[in-house]
Parts: structure tokens; C-alpha cells; sequence
């Protein structure tokens, strides 16, 4: 039964993805772009370690997580696969030590606490974290505004850009965002890409967009998105 089951399983996730991937190619036609460009990144939040051997065994090697409690566990029983794991949920400093034992890429950078505190762990573990900077584009007042999103105000980007840029063991590697809740995501991830178009003039090789999720690839990758975080679109709908 547990071998029918898996089988199934298998068989769910192949032609989700196969769905999915057919979306991302036909939003690169429309936007004239090499689906090449686009990298999907499989957020496995509340699906099993299970699932994420087999998206490995489907070719998915680019593996999201937004709570570090879900994610340590899950990076360690699918050790040898191959994977990169990408931490995306707003991350607290205390956390920090755990996410960069496993993470190769942190795209939710929004404050210098943090950037001291992720240096000072991939020296620990002589290792080097590629940042993303992650942006709030909504419309909140950046001291009154609400903030449960998580994001620097575009103002700060410059001057984190900088302390990530010059922090041993990071690599900065270009700007993160999520359309605001009732907002029109195009809009939201124009304002993203003249952003990083801005960042990539003074940090060349901070070319990484990370924006859109299952509801706005297509927007995203209009705007110029590198990489897309897809979660329920490839497992189902949330737990």
C-alpha cells in the first residue's frame, strides 16, 4: 500500500510540475525571454521530507522553506541529493545559525542585525550565503506601515546592498519581493525590476529577481523575475 501510495504521489507531483513548467515557458514566450532564464524554486512548507525526495527524483533541485523548524529536519533527512535549499520566510536572528548550517541562499535580507549575524555565521561554518534583499513594495509608511510581510523600504537598499556586498562569507545576489496583498502584482514587480536594474548598476553580479508565486508567475516573469517560488500549484493545496 505505502508503495502504491508513493507511486501516486510521484505521479501527482510530476504532472504539476509539468503543468507548472509549461506556465513559466509560456510566460517567457509572452515576455520574449529564454525560459532558461527562470529558475522555479519548489516551496515544500508543510509537505514531507517525502515529497521533497521525490521532486529530487524529478529533477527539482531548488528546494524553498519559510520556517526554519520545518526546514533543518527536512535538509538533513534529504542529505546526498543534491539540493539547494533556499530560506524565504522572515528570518530572526536567533534562527540564524541554524538556517546557514543548511541554506544556500537567504532571500529574506532586510536589516543590518541580520547581515552581521548571517556573516558571522557562514564564517562559522566556512561557508559562503548568497543574499537577497528582500523589499517591501507596498504602500505602508516605512515607520507606521505594517510590516507582516516582512522587507526594507526601497530607501535602504542601497545601504544594505553595501553592508552585504562588503560582509565576509555573504554574496550578495539581487533583490526579493511579494506583491503586496491586494495590489496589482504587475505593478508591484515593475517597481521591483527598476529596483534591481538600479542595484545592478553599482553590484554587477547581483543579477538574482527572485518574485512570484503561483497566483503571479506570469507577472513576475514579465518583470524580469530570475527565479520563482511555487508551492501549492506543484503539491496541492496547503495542509
Amino acid at each position: 500500500m505505502e508503495h502504491q501510495d508513493t507511486s501516486a504521489r510521484r505521479e501527482q507531483i510530476r504532472e504539476n510540475l509539468a503543468v507548472v513548467r509549461e506556465d513559466i515557458a509560456a510566460a517567457c514566450r509572452k515576455a520574449d525571454r529564454d525560459p532558461s532564464e527562470v529558475t522555479l524554486i519548489a516551496v515544500t512548507k508543510t509537505y514531507p521530507a517525502s515529497d521533497v525526495r521525490l521532486l529530487a527524483e524529478l529533477g527539482v533541485t531548488e528546494v524553498g522553506e519559510n520556517r526554519d523548524q520545518e526546514a533543518a529536519p527536512k535538509a538533513r533527512a534529504t542529505e546526498g541529493l543534491g539540493l539547494h535549499w533556499h530560506f524565504i520566510g522572515q528570518l530572526q536572528t536567533n534562527k540564524v545559525s541554524s538556517v546557514a548550517s543548511y541554506a544556500d541562499v537567504v532571500h529574506s535580507v532586510d536589516r543590518r542585525r541580520l547581515i552581521s549575524a548571517l556573516s558571522a555565521a557562514a564564517l562559522r561554518y566556512d561557508k559562503e550565503l548568497t543574499c537577497l534583499l528582500q523589499v517591501d513594495l507596498g504602500n505602508a509608511d516605512p515607520v507606521d506601515g505594517n510590516a507582516a510581510r516582512g522587507g526594507a523600504w526601497p530607501g535602504e537598499i542601497d545601504e544594505l546592498a553595501e553592508a552585504v556586498a562588503e560582509a565576509p562569507g555573504l554574496i550578495l545576489g539581487g533583490l526579493m519581493a511579494v506583491a503586496p496583498l491586494g495590489a496589482e502584482p504587475g505593478e508591484a514587480f515593475a517597481k521591483l525590476a527598476h529596483l534591481a536594474t538600479r542595484l545592478r548598476a553599482d553590484h554587477p553580479s547581483a543579477t538574482m529577481i527572485s518574485a512570484g508565486m503561483s497566483g503571479d508567475l506570469g507577472e513576475a516573469v514579465a518583470a524580469g523575475a530570475t527565479h520563482v517560488r511555487i508551492g501549492s500549484a506543484i503539491l496541492g493545496i496547503r495542509r
